[in-house]
This record gives C-alpha cells, structure tokens and sequence, in this order.
C-alpha cells in the first residue's frame, strides 16, 4: 500500500529571524526525552476498570491477555520432573533440595519448607527482592545450609531487612508449605552485577524475548508447581514478597490461577507518581526486571496488580520509603479498592500504610500472616 504524503512549502528565513530558535535546541534533559510530557498526556491506560465496565470476567481475561503479549512469552506446559536432593530437619518442618524443570529451558534447584504432620496444608511462594545484591536470591527468603559464604551473606539480608530472621521460615513454623526459586541472575542462577544488568536486557530483546517477561513466566509456572505438589492445599497458594518481590507477588496472582491471596509489602505505586527525579524507576537498572513493552499503553500498575481480585489481597507500603512516594502508593491503592468493590468483595482487599522505610520488620510480617491465616481459615500449631 502506497502512503501519499502531504506536500511540505519550505518557508525562507531572513534577517534578524535567522537566529530565532523555533525548533528544539537539545533532545534530552534529566535521562527523558524534552517531550516526556507530551508522551505522558498520552498514557490514559484504555483497559484499566472503569464502571463502563459490565462484565468483569471478561475486563479480567483481556487484561490478562494483553500483559501475557507484553511479556513476549509463550505458553509453556513442559512437566516439572522434581527431584529432592537435600533434605535436613528444622523441628516443627523439614527443609529440602529439590530440583525441578522451571521451564523449557530452565532446570533449576529450589529450596522448599514443609511442616510435619498430615497435610495438605496451606502454601506460599515467597519472591526476594532485587536490592543489587545478586549473590543469593532464595536464600533471601529461606535459611540455606551447607554453604558457610552464602548463610552468612543471607544472614546479614535478613539483619537489614527482616529483623534477623527469614520470612520463610517463619511461615513453615505456623504450618505452612514455603517454596523460593532464584530469579534469573541471582544466586546460583547468576552471576549478575547492576551494570551488567542492563546489558541483560538489551539481549534479551536481541533473543526476541524479555528479562522482565521471563521473570514472569518463571513466577508463574514456579506457582503452577507449588499449587501441585502433594502436600499442598490448592485452593489455600499464596504469593508473598517483599520490595521487587512484592511487585512480582502481586503480577503472579494476576496472571495466574494457582494463586489465590498475595502480600505485596513495599512494591505498589502509580507509574506517573514513580516517574519523579531520583526515583529507581528513571534509572534503568532494577527497573528492567519490571518494564514490559509498550504495557504502560495500556495498564498501569495498579490496574495490573487489580486483575487479581477478587482474591485476597493485601498491600504494605512505608510512609517513609524514598522509592515509593507515599501519596503514589495512596492513588494506586484508591484505583485497586475499587475493582476489589466492583467484584463486590471490598472486605479482601486491605492496604496499609505504615510509619517505615523500605523494610519487612518481624511485626509487619507477623501480622501480615496473621491476616493470611484468616484468609485461609488456617490455624497455626501450637510454639514447643
């Protein structure tokens, strides 16, 4: 098909106009485009709920499909295969090794809480954070054993964000099945560094794929396997993270069925209300992990994190966290309650804004188990 183009009149300028500046003098200011706000203007995220919006099953499977475009992944059915290679006794649960098909391409070892006694039980699977700190990832979430150098780097993880203690531990204790897996580029799925980053990136999309898109797929098909095991309840899969882990708890119960309740702790906000100066979001580096092609046409990041109502879904945020500005965290917030109200479920949705920075302390996480016992109707074991 042949395009007609409009014919163009070049205008002559002359003196004293000659030096007139009508044109643009530099193209780029502060790492965006001098247009930013041009481009702006047009993000009105189309596909985010709205009351136009009369059958929500239907607003949910299309948001669905148009984050699984952007991700540029394909469907991936390749059988699990688990093998445990490890196995030590923690008292009230037992920790394994086990090995399994993450994906087509990935095999991959995992580390894996599962408490004593007559299942199934109730399951989490908890996502670690980015933090460029890429030397452990799981171990971020569970206490690994067996390797001096790596318990003690994930132990100082947990003295600086999780008040000495692992959060995957903590949850094995109250009864429940816990599975963590390496992101792509952490722990033993590395090595990775945070300039190296960024050409990770960039060859991901030279492979027709994407590093974010694949960290979805991972998450989701690592869910698929948790949800199926044996020991577990399917109906009771919680995805549970903190920081980057929190984004991805909350992308995984969107996209995935076996999900049925997140805690998403220090990762929500408006795109807008993230695109400040200073902010991680304009910096490249971690932000890869969560920039998905030509989404932010369409969803923004409450709108993505709403397709998982009406499950139960709680999200934390610190009124001090310098990378999520508290009132973007309150306008994302406002956007989600009203799905979760238009599901007519108001009561599964809860957000909490709370008086810290960028951490996950023991009573934050304590009393987020709390309400995921309540939502799963679980009653923990009594201490020894």
């Amino acid at each position: 098909m042949r395009t007609t183009l409009p014919r163009v009149t070049l205008l002559a300028c002359i003196a004293p106009f000659a030096s007139a500046q009508d044109y643009q003098r530099a193209g780029v200011a502060n790492n965006m485009p001098v247009f930013e706000q041009a481009l702006k203007a047009r993000m009105t995220f189309p596909m985010a709920w709205s009351p136009r919006v009369k059958d929500l099953g239907a607003w949910r499977e299309a948001g669905r499909a148009k984050v699984w475009e952007a991700t540029l992944q394909q469907p991936d059915q390749t059988p699990f295969q688990p093998r445990v290679i490890a196995e030590i006794d923690r008292g009230a649960y037992l920790a394994r090794q086990v090995v399994f098909n993450l994906t087509g391409d990935s095999r991959v070892r995992a580390l894996m809480l599962v408490p004593k006694g007559k299942g199934p039980f109730p399951a989490a699977l908890m996502l670690h954070d980015h933090g460029g700190k890429f030397d452990i990832g799981k171990e971020k979430a569970i206490e690994p054993w067996g390797d001096a150098e790596r318990r003690a780097s994930s132990q100082a993880w947990a003295d600086k964000h999780f008040s000495g203690r692992y959060p995957g531990d903590a949850l094995a204790r109250r009864g429940y099945v816990v599975l963590a897996v390496d992101a792509l580029g952490w722990g033993e799925r590395g090595p990775l560094t945070g300039d190296a980053q960024q050409a990770l990136a960039a060859n991901s999309f030279n492979l027709g794929t994407s590093m974010a898109g694949l960290m979805a797929l991972e998450d989701a098909r690592a869910a698929g396997f948790l949800a199926g095991l044996q020991e577990v309840d399917p109906r009771r899969v919680a995805a549970i993270g903190f920081s980057m882990g929190g984004y991805r708890a909350w992308q995984v119960a969107a996209l995935s069925d076996s999900v049925t309740a997140v805690i998403a702790a220090n990762w929500m906000a408006t795109l807008h209300g993230l695109m400040v100066p200073g902010n991680n979001q304009l910096k490249g580096g971690s932000g890869w992990n969560m920039l998905h092609p030509g989404l932010a046409r369409h969803l923004d990041y409450p709108d993505i994190a709403s397709l998982a109502a009406p499950k139960p879904a709680l999200f934390l945020n610190g009124e001090t966290d310098r990378l999520f500005p508290a009132q973007a965290a309150r306008d994302a917030f406002g956007k989600m309650r009203q799905v979760w109200q238009a599901w007519g479920a108001p009561e599964r949705f809860e957000a909490r804004m709370l008086p810290l920075g960028h951490v996950f302390p023991m009573e934050v996480q304590d009393a987020a188990y709390d309400w995921l016992d309540r939502q799963f109707q679980h009653r923990p074991p009594k201490a020894d």
